[in-house]
């Protein structure tokens, strides 16, 4: 469910109240069931929960759309605001979702946004979600896939300094990320996925006169992943690769550090955009916005970006199971 103060359970509500949804997987949702009620005053079709004690008490026929919170509930709620409690309780929900997925109760997990600065009070200390999920997972390396209205993109580096981007940027880390950006795109069904590499610098460094990054780690990493049968391109200015006539030469596009890669993803595709957690055991999706504390409670958050998170989790899931 997310943040208790943000618009993750708006979303969650109106995405299960959309058909689509409904054809696409059968979902249970782990939070809070009376905030959860809460928000069906957002979406004039109505959604059933009932409250379930673990999956084994989940009926396969109930109509109703099953709740389990394995946390404390939510009380003296209000919108918009940044709790310890919240954080504590966000993060609660995930571990819950992370164990059901690790046992195959369920087939993947899609989270709504959590509060970094909540999870922090809590005592998290954790970035986000993305190294919370490798930690409870044991997953060795993770990476983040953007995805939304046909661009796919890939972090080498995601929440750090600008600062320690340079320090980070090795040759053996950007190789591992077009592993698994490749190994994606092929688990979505591209059989030879294209792959285009950004430089790091202004113009890709312009042969070293704007820094080496580009000779020294990028473009060894590139052959290193030509000579395992990826077929990858670059390094490329960052400015240039996401122009439209440079970006359909490429089914995924590795970005060196975060803004780089989101700034054009969120330009293009802010309201259906997709964030798919990269080497896990697990099937991870979450809408690619944040908790929205300055809308929250007002029924306007649209649902778009939680609508495709949960329809590509269940295509990923469907593609594991053949």
């Amino acid at each position: 469910m997310g943040d208790a103060g943000g618009i993750g359970p708006e979303v969650i509500v109106k995405a299960l109240s959309v058909s689509a949804v409904g054809r696409v997987c059968r979902p249970l949702v782990i939070g809070d069931m009376a905030l959860l009620e809460k928000c069906r005053a957002f979406t004039p079709r109505p959604v059933r929960f009932i409250l379930a004690r673990d999956a084994s008490d989940i009926h396969p026929e109930a109509s109703a759309v099953p709740v389990i919170n394995p946390c404390r509930r939510i009380r003296e709620h209000r919108w918009g605001v940044i709790r310890r409690a919240y954080g504590e309780a966000a993060m609660g929900y995930v571990r819950f979702a992370v164990d059901a997925a690790l046992s195959r109760t369920v087939d993947g997990i899609v989270t709504a946004p959590i509060c970094k600065e909540a999870i922090h009070r809590a005592g998290y200390r954790y970035q986000g979600h993305t190294d919370y999920l490798a930690h409870l997972t044991g997953a060795a390396r993770c990476a983040m896939m953007l995805t939304g209205r046909g661009l796919r993109v890939v972090l080498v580096t995601i929440h750090i300094p600008l600062a320690e981007v340079r320090r980070r940027l090795g040759r053996a880390m950007i190789l591992d990320t077009i592993r698994l950006a490749h190994d994606a795109c092929v688990r979505l069904g591209i059989r030879r996925p294209r792959v285009g590499v950004c430089g790091a610098n202004p113009h890709a460094g312009e042969g070293g006169a704007f820094g080496r990054e580009e000779i020294e780690e990028i473009a060894p990493a590139i052959k290193a992943a030509a000579r395992e049968g990826i077929c990858a391109r670059g390094p490329f200015p960052a400015d240039t690769i996401f122009v439209e006539t440079h970006r359909r030469n490429f089914d995924v596009i590795i970005a060196m550090y975060h803004d780089q890669g989101l700034i054009p993803l969120k330009m293009l595709a802010f309201d259906v955009g997709v964030n798919v957690t990269l080497g896990l055991p697990i099937v991870r999706t979450s809408p690619d916005h944040g908790t929205a504390f300055d809308i929250a409670g007002r029924g306007i958050a649209d649902p778009g970006s939680m609508v495709e998170a949960i329809a590509l989790a269940a295509r990923l899931c469907h593609r594991t199971h053949e």
